[in-house]
């Protein structure tokens, strides 16, 4: 029944106004505090209902009318529970199951385990908080989930999130102001990037490299012939290295020492590579490892666009021209691609994917100082594709 949840599906200003509002896996206060002002502001002032799922006592747990301290790694388990609870009482929103999910009577008996008492002794929930809990989500107006990398870096982060979406639809609680499922993203611009094709199987706009129709629309844009496979993600890359399959590695804007977990392996991994290529603004910790290092450019060095947690694309200006060496990412990438390559022309805000027939780019579009939503809705007289900017 689940629908694939990567970017947010509603703004940050509608948190503030949901009746309920669903927190697990996010230390709010501490790794997206504005989000967390919203989230007390909709306590305070509207008097949404607050449930916090998280092992440790975070500040919001004080705001919360229920803290459901779970055992970690019990998540989904946790979630389940509460879905089971919405179908046993019969607050699931038959109407939006109708219209827009299948499968929902597989989901339903997949759940018949997961009650009450059975996720008590998992979780270490009281049963019956787990079944107000499920009361409170399904029977507010608007309820909106927020979660964060609490529960997606886990060996079961995909079902974690699967789960939510579960819930989420049960209870008609999306495709509605002030309700929905909200990923909040850690850094900048990650968001961005994944708009933008920074995954393995897809291209720009979320199109998946494995649909036929898909790649040979690309190809007929770029002019190239492209692979029918996904990439691998890092951790099969790093798998990769130990079983001697990949011998070369470009690392952009990324500190796999610092950021994977088990730093010493990590390490171990890189050393095995022939060739490691880092690229970043600092010396980090993987680039003392590269036989070569590039020098990239800050934000303030630079021209372009960030888009944020909420899909809110937003215009960066150059403040500074680049110190020293220090050269904009593109420019590096560009040069490395075509070395070598005689009368070689660098094309840039050309077919990246706003003319491959996707509508969910922002190419043709302006973006004012408030910048714009991702997908955007078109201007009357946008012109030809190329990023409208206004002053």
């Amino acid at each position: 029944m689940a629908f694939g949840s990567g970017a947010m599906t509603n703004s940050i200003e509608e948190i503030g106004n949901a009746d309920c509002i669903f927190i697990i896996g996010s230390n709010t206060t501490e790794n997206h505090p504005v989000i967390a002002l919203e989230v007390k502001a909709a306590v305070r002032k509207k008097g949404a209902k607050l449930i916090v799922a998280d092992p440790r006592r975070i500040e919001l747990a004080d705001y919360a009318d229920l803290w459901l301290r779970h055992k970690p790694g019990t998540d989904a388990a946790l979630i389940n529970g509460m879905l089971h609870a919405i179908i046993a009482n019969g607050w699931q929103n038959e109407d939006f199951i109708k219209k827009n999910t299948e499968g929902f009577e597989d989901i339903a008996d997949s759940l018949k385990q997961y009650t009450p008492e059975t996720v008590a002794e998992i979780t270490g929930v009281p049963a019956g908080s787990i079944v107000e809990a499920a009361r409170l989500y399904a029977q507010s107006p608007n309820s909106t989930i927020l979660y964060a990398m609490g529960i997606t870096q886990h060996a079961t982060g995909t079902n974690n999130v699967l789960a939510l979406a579960n819930l989420a639809m049960a209870a008609g609680q999306i495709g509605k102001l002030n309700a929905g499922v909200n990923p909040l993203r850690g850094q900048n611009n990650v968001q961005g990037s994944c708009d933008m094709g920074g995954l393995p199987g897809v291209y720009t706009g979320y199109q998946r490299v494995d649909d036929e129709a898909v790649r040979r629309k690309f190809e007929e844009a770029w002019g190239v012939t492209l692979s029918a496979h996904p990439g691998m993600t890092l951790m099969e890359i790093m798998k990769g290295i130990e079983a001697g399959k990949i011998k070369a590695l470009f690392i952009m804007g990324e500190n796999p020492i610092l950021t994977d977990p088990n730093a010493s392996k990590v390490m171990a991994e890189l050393s095995h590579l022939e060739l490691l290529v880092v690229q970043d603004i600092f010396l980090t910790e993987t680039a003392e490892l590269a036989h070569v290092v590039l020098p990239g450019v800050s934000f303030a060095e630079k021209d372009g666009t960030f888009t944020n947690t909420e899909r809110r694309v937003q215009r960066v200006r150059k403040a500074i021209e680049p110190v020293g060496n220090a050269r904009a990412d593109w420019e590096i990438i560009c040069d490395l691609s075509t070395a070598g390559v005689p009368d070689a022309v660098h094309r840039t805000g050309e077919n990246n994917g706003g003319d491959c027939g996707t509508d969910t780019s922002v190419w043709g579009y302006s973006l004012s100082q408030a910048g714009r939503y991702w997908p955007a809705v078109a201007l009357p007289n946008a012109g030809p594709p190329g990023c409208s900017v206004s002053a």
